[in-house]
C-alpha cells in the first residue's frame, strides 16, 4: 500500500493532474501523538512555586538542552491560585507567588519555544487544599486555561465528593474541547477504576495508571510492577502514565535512576522531569537528555514495552520499534550483582544468523549470534537496540560478570566470580583480567589472569575466595577489568560490586529504631525512626498512635516497605506492636517477619482504626532477618504502617 501510494503521488507531481487538498490528503496528528516531554513541578518543589520559578525553569529547559531534546511542556501543579474563587466564579492566581498571572507567564513561556501546562483536580478542592477544584466548574475553568494560554492540563481526583469518574473526567474533557484550543488533557484518576480502559472516550490523551510516585526505590518499582499488562490500551493518542519523573531528585543512586529512566522511556510514558533543571549534575544531564533513550519513548511501534520475562530478582522488558528493530531492558532489581540475558528471539526479534546490538548508555555497538547479555549492579540495568544483521560489522559481544556477595560479614570471608561471555560469531583473544577487592580483604590468590581465547558461544571463569584482614568502613567494594582483542581492536570491560558490611546487633535488648538496616525501602517517603512514616520527607512523622493507642517508639513506615537487618545469628527474640496509623483518614496493610527466606510471623490484612496486634519472635540461628509491610489490597493510598515498641533481644 505504502508504495503504491508513492507511485500516484510520483504521478501526480508528474502530470498536474491530482490536485488534492493537503487536508483531505493528510490526516493532522492527533494530540499527544507522542507522550508528552516536559516538567513539572511537585516533585521538588511541592507548595514552594512561584513564577520567578517557572521563567527560570523554562530558561533552563532551553540552556540545558532539554527543549532541543524534546522536552517542551513547563508544567505548574498543585498551589497556584488563590484559596476563593474571584466573585464571578473564576480562579485567581495566587497574588503573591504569581502576581504577574498566568497569561503573562505563558506569553513567557511561549516566548521561549516551550508550551505552559497548570493543574486542579476533579473535586471540591486540589489535593493540597491550597485552592478550588474544578468539579462543577468545568466549563468556565477550562475556557480560562484557553484564554490564558495553557496547553496542558493535570486533572486530580482529590477532593471528589464519592462522584462517578467517569463522569467528572467527561465532563472536562468535553469542555476543554469545546474551547477549541488544542490543551494536552493529563487524567490523573490514580488507576483506581481503571482510566486506561475509558480515558481516550473521555478526552484523555494520557491517563495515570498508579497512585503517586517518591524518590525512592521501593516506590519507582511498586509502580512499574503495576504496568504489567497495560500495554494494549497505549498508542498514539493516548498513553499509560506511571507517573513522573525523580530523576536527579536524591533519593536514589544515579544508577537506579538510570533503571528508572530507561524502563520509563520503554513504557512510552510521558517523560515529565520532576527535579530542578536550574542545578542539574551532569549525571542526571546525561540520563534525561540520552537521545537514544528518548527515541525509544517517542517511537511508536505498535507496542508499549512490556515484561517478557520475570525471574524474581532480574526481569526483561522489551518493545518493537517502527524500523523493525526491538529494544531490550535487562533489569536487575536484586541487591547483589547479576548477570542477566535474553535471546534475539525471546524480546520478538525476527529470525536471522546474527545481530547488531547497540547500548543506549554508552553508544557502543556489539556483533551477537542471539544472545543479549550484561553484568547488572545491584538495581542495574541494561538496554540493548537490536537489529538482523547477516555478517557480524562489530567487535563480539561480551560480557564481564561479577558475582558478589549481597552483604559481607566483618569476620568472615566471601566468594567473588568472574566470568567472562563472548556470545558473539567472532572470537575473543588476549584477554587480561584483573581483579581489584577494597582495603582490608585479600583474595586468595593472583589477582590477575590471564585468558588466551574464547570462541564464539563459549565462556571464562574464575572464583576467588576473599578473606578479611583489617576490615574497616561500612562497605566492600569489588571490582574487576578485562582487556582483549577483537578482530576489531582492542577493546575492554569494566565491572562494579558493593556489598554492606555488617555486624550482629550488641548484647542485650534494643529498640529497633537504633539498628543499623542493611536496607530499608519504603513506598512513600522515608522510613522514619521513633515516629509514624509522615509523609514524604525525612523527619516529618509524628508520635506512633494505633487505634488510639499512642507509642513513644518504633519504626514508621508506609507499603509497601521492607526492612533488612543483619542478625548474625545471635538474637533470640523480635517482639513489636504492628498496625495502621492514626494520621491517616484511611489505609489497610499486613505485616510480615521472614528469616532466613522462612516465614516466622505474619498478620491478616489489619486498618486503620483497629487495635494493634502483638507480633512476638523466636530467632534463634537467625541471620539475615526481612520486616515487610505490604497493601492490604485496596492500594497504597494511605497505608502508614508502625512497627511499635519494636525491639529485638540479642
Amino acid at each position: 500500500m505504502r508504495r503504491l501510494a508513492g507511485a500516484l503521488v510520483a504521478a501526480c507531481t508528474l502530470t498536474a493532474l491530482c490536485a488534492v487538498p493537503a487536508t483531505a490528503a493528510e490526516s493532522p496528528p492527533p494530540p499527544a501523538a507522542t507522550p508528552p516531554m516536559g516538567w513539572n513541578s511537585w516533585n521538588k518543589f511541592a507548595c514552594d512555586i512561584n513564577e520567578g520559578l517557572i521563567r527560570e525553569t523554562a530558561d533552563a529547559m532551553v540552556s540545558s538542552g532539554m527543549k532541543d531534546a524534546g522536552y517542551q511542556y513547563v508544567n505548574i501543579d498543585d498551589c497556584w491560585a488563590e484559596k476563593n474563587r474571584t466573585a464571578d466564579g473564576k480562579y485567581e492566581p495566587h497574588r503573591t507567588r504569581f502576581p504577574s498571572g498566568i497569561k503573562a507567564l505563558a506569553d513567557y513561556v511561549h516566548g521561549k519555544g516551550l508550551k505552559l501546562g497548570i493543574y486542579t483536580s476533579a473535586g471540591t478542592e486540589t489535593c493540597a487544599r491550597t485552592m478550588p477544584g474544578s468539579l462543577d466548574h468545568e466549563e468556565v475553568d477550562a475556557q480560562t486555561f484557553a484564554d490564558w494560554g495553557v496547553d496542558y492540563l493535570k486533572y486530580d481526583n482529590c477532593h471528589n465528593q464519592g462522584r462517578p469518574a467517569l463522569e467528572r473526567y467527561t465532563k472536562m474533557g468535553e469542555a476543554l474541547k469545546k474551547t477549541g484550543r488544542p490543551i494536552v488533557y493529563a487524567l490523573c484518576e490514580w488507576g483506581q477504576n481503571k482510566p486506561w480502559e475509558w480515558g481516550k472516550n473521555a478526552g484523555a490523551q494520557l491517563w495515570r495508571t498508579t497512585g503517586d510516585i517518591s524518590d525512592s526505590w521501593s516506590s519507582m518499582t511498586n509502580l512499574l510492577d503495576q504496568q504489567v499488562g497495560l500495554e494494549g490500551y497505549a498508542g498514539p493518542g493516548g498513553w499509560n502514565d506511571p507517573d513522573m519523573l525523580e530523576v536527579g531528585n536524591g533519593g536514589m543512586t544515579d544508577t537506579e535512576y538510570r533503571s528508572h529512566f530507561a524502563l520509563w522511556s520503554l513504557l512510552n510514558a510521558p517523560l515529565l522531569a520532576g527535579n530542578d533543571l536550574r542545578s542539574m549534575s551532569e549525571a542526571t544531564k546525561k540520563i534525561l537528555l540520552n537521545k537514544d533513550l528518548l527515541a525509544v519513548d517517542q517511537d511508536w511501534g505498535g507496542k508499549q514495552g512490556h515484561k517478557i520475562r520475570d525471574d524474581g530478582d532480574t526481569e526483561v522488558w522489551a518493545k518493537p520499534m517502527s524500523d523493525g528493530s526491538d529494544v531490550v531492558v535487562l533489569f536487575n532489581r536484586g541487591g547483589a550483582p547479576a548477570t542477566v540475558s535474553a535471546t534475539a528471539a525471546e524480546i520478538g526479534a525476527p529470525a536471522s544468523s546474527g545481530y547488531r546490538v547497540r547500548d543506549l548508555w554508552t553508544g557502543g555497538e556489539t556483533d551477537s549470534a542471539g544472545v543479549l547479555r550484561a553484568g547488572l549492579p545491584s538495581h542495574g540495568s541494561a538496554v540493548f537496540r537490536v537489529w538482523p544483521s547477516n555478517q557480524p560489522k562489530a567487535a563480539p559481544h561480551t560480557t564481564l560478570s561479577l558475582a558478589s556477595p549481597e552483604y559481607a560479614a566483618a569476620d568472615k570471608p566471601f566468594t567473588t566470580t568472574l566470568r567472562v561471555f563472548n556470545d558473539g560469531r567472532t572470537p575473543v583473544t588476549s584477554g587480561k583480567v584483573k581483579l581489584t577487592v577494597g582495603a582490608g580483604w585479600t583474595p586468595d590468590g593472583q589477582t590477575e589472569v590471564r585468558i588466551p581465547a574464547v570462541a564464539p558461544g563459549k565462556s571464562w571463569e574464575r572464583s576467588w575466595t576473599v578473606r578479611p584482614s583489617s576490615p574497616g568502613g561500612d562497605r566492600v567494594e569489588v571490582s574487576a577489568r578485562i582487556d582483549y582483542r577483537t578482530s576489531w581492536g582492542a577493546r575492554s570491560l569494566t565491572a562494579t560490586g558493593s556489598a554492606p558490611l555488617v555486624k550482629p546487633p550488641d548484647a542485650g535488648t534494643s529498640a529497633l529504631s537504633k539498628a543499623v538496616f542493611m536496607t530499608a525501602e519504603n513506598g512513600y517517603g522515608p522510613v522514619e525512626r521513633g515516629t509514624s512514616n509522615g509523609e514524604s520527607g525525612a523527619g516529618d512523622g509524628h508520635r506512633m498512635s494505633i487505634g488510639g493507642v499512642t507509642y513513644d517508639d518504633g519504626l514508621g513506615v508506609h507499603a509497601p516497605s521492607k526492612v533488612r537487618l543483619y542478625l548474625g545469628g545471635g538474637c533470640t527474640s523480635f517482639v513489636s506492636s504492628v498496625g495502621v496509623d492514626d494520621e491517616k483518614a484511611g489505609g489497610s496493610v499486613a505485616f510480615e517477619v521472614v528469616g532466613d527466606g522462612k516465614r516466622l510471623a505474619n498478620t491478616g490484612v489489619l486498618k486503620r482504626g483497629q487495635a494493634a496486634e502483638r507480633i512476638s519472635v523466636p530467632l534463634n540461628g537467625v541471620q539475615e532477618l526481612h520486616l515487610l509491610v505490604t497493601d492490604g489490597g485496596d492500594g497504597v493510598d494511605s497505608d502508614h504502617a508502625d512497627w511499635a515498641g519494636a525491639t529485638l533481644r540479642c
